[in-house]
């Protein structure tokens, strides 16, 4: 089914859906309005504001205000986090007994597991779970049960600085060896990074599968095992250990020690030539004054078969016993104009096929269309599987070192492997 007919066929049970009023789910939860009582729900969020700034807490305040005003008997407390710290943070207050009532982090599937979580069948009406995306609505699955309500989205091309590849004579790269090239002659120009590669712990998971898909890999296999040390992957590591950091093409700071908040900063400083891209960098750089042009991700043959999809997740706790209220504010979060605020003020893309829509032909968000047009088909981390949590942590504490002037990247995917494996047997 191509991109357009699946939107129709969504659309279209959105719609007849709402014209038959189904504003709950078949088993009769997650209905909209009514008073329910003063109930305080707890809500931690993280935070999205690349420039230090409190945008994303006056977002959720002023959704919040919103809510209430419709909702008198409900209160919305408001907890902001860094991502350095939100995941960490919502796991400790799980483990202390005071679990929020709503959090929006970057994994569902460990509270999934544990029984923790409402469903979204238990939650949202159904024109609203009937809107997600489908392929997000199907990352969104424990054991064909969805619990991760997808939040915000994003996909990633490669970002170059225009400017720096004029002055070097060089053209976007479509290969690999296209784009070793064209980080050589950014270092004559004296570029001071030609090709930033933060595989540090910040976000290290995401920036090592963009690699691992453009070389036809990933971290699972097509039976959904995970496959970290394949062959393929291995060959992908040994090809940026060996072209890029071992010819001095990533810049003074080593991949495993660099982030991707200093990369992307680098780059909006203008310091950076090239760089596996995220929406919201788009508009740093054009505060800076930096050109971006966007490719899609250099394969080792031509341009990459598969993007990789990023989606950060809502869910609903059950520990308060909240069920109706959570779903009530959920419903609302989730409308098109709160779904697209928050989407566009970020440079990033909404999760519902009603705001997407409206977003393609919003001449607004025309530099995000070349996001927007791959989000359907792009396949993400393996956000579903209980040891996910734990293996990315280990791939970004140790995926670095493959990258290394000695690193052995079979021995480095080798361990990752092992642990991921012994993970998906526990589960």
């Amino acid at each position: 089914m191509d991109e357009a007919v699946e939107r129709r066929r969504f659309l279209g049970l959105t719609a007849a859906a709402a014209a038959l009023g189904l504003t709950a789910t078949v088993s009769g939860c997650g209905s909209l309005g009514g008073d329910s009582g003063d109930v305080t729900l707890k809500l931690v969020a993280a935070e999205y504001d690349l420039t230090g700034g409190d945008s994303t807490k006056k977002y959720w305040t002023e959704l919040a205000a919103a809510f209430e005003a419709k909702h008198p008997g409900i209160k919305i407390q408001v907890q902001v986090e860094s991502w350095d710290d939100v995941d960490r943070k919502v796991a400790e207050m799980v483990k202390a007994g005071e679990a929020p009532d709503i959090a929006q982090i970057g994994a569902y599937a460990d509270y999934a597991a544990a029984g923790r979580l409402y469903a979204a069948d238990e939650l949202l009406s159904i024109p609203v779970q009937a809107n997600f995306l489908p392929r997000l609505a199907a990352a969104g699955e424990h054991k064909q049960t969805q619990y991760g309500l997808p939040f915000v989205a994003s996909t990633r091309p490669l970002f170059y600085n225009k400017a720096l590849f004029e002055k070097a004579g060089v053209e976007p790269p479509t290969t690999w060896d296209e784009l070793a090239a064209a980080a050589g002659k950014l270092k004559k120009e004296g570029v001071r990074t030609p090709f930033a590669l933060p595989l540090g712990p910040e976000e290290a998971q995401a920036e090592a599968m963009m690699w691992l898909l453009a070389g036809e890999g990933g971290w699972t296999d097509a039976s959904d095992h995970y496959a970290v040390d394949s062959e393929t992957n291995v060959r992908t590591f040994e090809w940026l250990r060996t072209n890029l950091v071992g010819k001095d093409l990533t810049g003074p700071v080593a991949p495993g020690k660099l982030n991707r908040k200093a990369a992307f900063t680098a780059f909006a400083n203008g310091e950076v030539g090239m760089l596996n891209g995220h929406p919201s960098l788009l508009k740093e750089a054009a505060k800076k004054g930096v050109e971006v042009g966007q490719v899609p991700l250099p394969g080792a043959d031509g341009p990459s078969k598969t993007s990789m999809g990023v989606a950060d997740w809502i869910m609903g706790f059950k520990q308060n016993g909240h069920r109706k209220e959570i779903g009530d504010f959920l419903n609302f979060a989730f409308n098109d104009e709160n779904v697209l605020k928050f989407a566009g003020d970020n440079d990033l893309l909404p999760v519902t096929v009603s705001a997407s829509t409206r977003m393609e032909t919003d001449p607004e968000h025309a530099n995000l269309r070349v996001f927007l047009k791959v989000l359907p088909d792009a396949q993400l981390p393996p956000v579903g599987k209980t040891s996910w949590a734990q293996v990315s942590e280990n791939v970004k504490q140790n995926i670095g070192k493959a990258v290394t002037p000695n690193g052995r990247p079979a021995e480095v995917l080798g361990s990752i492997g092992r642990v991921a494996t012994a993970a998906e047997a526990a589960e």
